[in-house]
């Protein structure tokens, strides 16, 4: 099975592994090689070794792997918040956590023995919670057990020997792996974003939530403008006492106002005229402000002028990322205010166009549709093809394709779209297709979708609910592989970024020390990813070479999936100083 890089190619030669599994009070790595087997005796060390022991094969090179160990470990949220403290980088991964959730779903995998094993601690382990603060020592951590099993007795070794079993005998042994390399290395990006953090500025922060919704509170009372909403629209409804807060509360006074409201939601409400609906709109979104993004939430996230979001790679069924704390993918564009790089670094904010139809035109090897997104806009392109009048159109036509519309404007249009790119149209359709029909569907990497639950046993029922699940399935093909090509651009970018430092150039001496903790102070390093944007603080005198980097490294993730067919990830990419300017 070939090794995979992230350079754009496959590595010439598979890695030399280092497999580090947890001992009762230390750590054992043992060095295997290209043929999986071991390499001399494993190396033992105790807690406070390990820095060392990861330090002098970090680096090894012998003639049987001239690039840099490949580390094997039970879970990166376990292992590499510790040594990122310690100051240490690790450049790749396998991680067998991710990796066992990857490959007892795929159907490239159905019939391997580790997709027919029963249910054990590997399925039931989730990741590990990051520390309050900076780990003192290794292990420090308050739960030592996985899945339900102590750390120290997973087995490692055999765990991965059974998941290269399982991906080398399958139909698609590249495409796996290409997926399986992809996860691990978001699940080391994630680590390092939350180690170097965000640059957040807890005073900016003050000052936008002070002006949105007046000066900070005591504990348990409105902000004074917040409070002056909520006056606002409990006298348009005749009810001084109202806490807009309460869902039931808030139905019940609409109703008693004359109100024909089924619910409380913005856009349910935004249909109604009533002296009550604009304070009553404008009550929930600074109550959203407060609630989300509010003074607590800043006491809670951002510490050190850091703000430290913990990820989830793979949190969402498609494979997208989640966040089990911090609202990190939904941080709105007035709190990007506070977001201001430190004194000598700058931002490069980059965010890709259009990703999730430019990758099911890949997919499709629709030709037409690559074209119609080459160099520029994709819906302006489709306009210009004579497919349809307006870029709106182009559009709505097209998300009603991914996101399977069937009634509407988005349905009126499908016509025009189907004529002009009947490839990747077909694509699309024939995953709603398969769904409808209980089947699994995968991304181009080989996730596949899960089963559906309970399926109606009345014919009109279950026909819907076939529709429902296709039109899930139908878009579950494309965000997935989207999902691919942006871990692949941060994979990518992320080991171009760590070649440039300013150790060796003379206005070295003009960058603010500290900026960003070991193993990121002097180098360029992401900060943040949401979906298809990413931010990087950088150096300013390396702004310029990251941008290049980064718009390389999309082109680059394109081939790495789509070899050489043309189609086209075009970036707006931005030097800003603020992450509010970077749109």
């Amino acid at each position: 099975m070939p090794a995979v890089s992230f350079t754009g190619q496959p590595s010439e030669r598979p890695p030399m592994y280092a497999v580090l599994s947890a001992t009762r009070d230390g750590a054992s790595v043992q060095l295997m090689g290209r043929d999986l087997q071991p390499v001399g005796p494993p190396d033992v060390t105790d807690r406070d070794g390990l820095p060392s022991l990861v330090h002098s094969l970090n680096d090894r090179r012998t003639a049987d792997s001239p690039t840099s160990l490949r580390w094997v470990w039970a879970d990166t949220t376990r292992w590499y918040p510790s040594l990122l403290a310690a100051g240490l980088r690790i450049e790749r991964c396998h991680d067998l956590r991710l990796t066992r959730r990857i490959i007892r779903g795929s159907s490239l995998t159905a019939d391997s023995h580790l997709a027919g094993r029963g249910e054990d601690h590997w399925d039931r382990a989730t990741p590990a919670s990051p520390p309050a603060a900076a780990p003192e020592a290794l292990f420090d951590a308050p739960d030592d057990t996985f899945g339900g099993l102590a750390f120290a007795d997973v087995d490692v070794l055999g765990e991965f020997a059974a998941q290269q079993d399982a991906i080398s005998g399958s139909p698609s042994p590249r495409r796996l792996s290409m997926l399986v390399a992809a996860e691990s290395a978001g699940a080391l990006i994630a680590a390092e974003m939350s180690h170097a953090g965000l640059p957040w500025s807890a005073q900016l922060h003050d000052a936008v939530l002070t002006e949105a919704l007046g000066p900070r509170p005591r504990l348990g009372d409105r902000p004074a403008i917040l409070e002056d909403v909520r006056i606002e629209v409990a006298q348009a409804l005749g009810n001084p006492s109202l806490n807009p807060d309460s869902a039931t509360s808030l139905l019940r006074a609409l109703r008693e106002a004359g109100l024909d409201v089924e619910s409380t939601r913005s856009w349910e409400l935004q249909r109604i005229e009533h002296p009550a609906i604009e304070p009553l709109l404008r009550y929930k979104k600074l109550s959203r402000l407060m609630t989300a993004n509010g003074w607590a939430w800043c006491d809670a996230w951002v510490r050190d002028g850091r703000f430290r979001p913990d990820y989830v790679v793979g949190g969402v069924v498609t494979g997208r990322w989640a966040t089990s704390g911090g609202g990190a993918l939904q941080i709105p564009h007035q709190i990007r205010r506070a977001v201001v790089a430190d004194p000598g670094w700058t931002f490069v904010v980059a965010d890709a166009a259009q990703v999730e139809p430019r990758v099911l035109a890949g997919m499709a090897r629709d030709e037409a549709m690559a074209a119609a997104g080459q160099g520029g806009d994709l819906y302006s392109g489709i306009v210009a093809t004579s497919a349809l009048s307006t870029r709106e159109e182009a559009k709505l036509a097209l998300l009603g394709a991914m996101y399977g519309a069937t009634t509407g404007a988005s349905a009126d249009l499908m016509p025009h779209l189907r004529r002009a790119f009947p490839t990747a149209i077909e694509y699309v359709a024939a995953a709603a297709a398969a769904g409808e029909r209980r089947e699994s569907v995968m991304t181009w990497w080989g996730r596949t979708s899960p089963q559906p639950g309970a399926w109606p046993t009345q014919e009109s029922a279950a026909r819907t609910a076939g529709r429902s699940w296709g039109r899930f399935t139908r878009n579950f093909v494309v965000q997935g592989s989207a999902a691919e090509w942006a871990m692949s651009w941060m994979a990518i970018l992320r080991g171009q970024l760590s070649t440039l430092t300013l150790a060796d150039r003379p206005d070295a001496g003009a960058i603010a020390p500290g900026a960003a903790p070991a193993p990121f102070g002097n180098h360029p390093h992401l900060v943040f990813f949401v979906h298809d944007e990413i931010v990087v603080h950088t150096p300013i005198e390396c702004a310029g070479e990251v941008a290049d980097l980064v718009r390389d490294a999309a082109t680059a993730a394109g081939h790495l999936m789509f070899g050489d067919f043309a189609v086209d990830f075009p970036l707006s990419v931005a030097v800003v100083d603020c992450y509010a300017d970077g749109k």
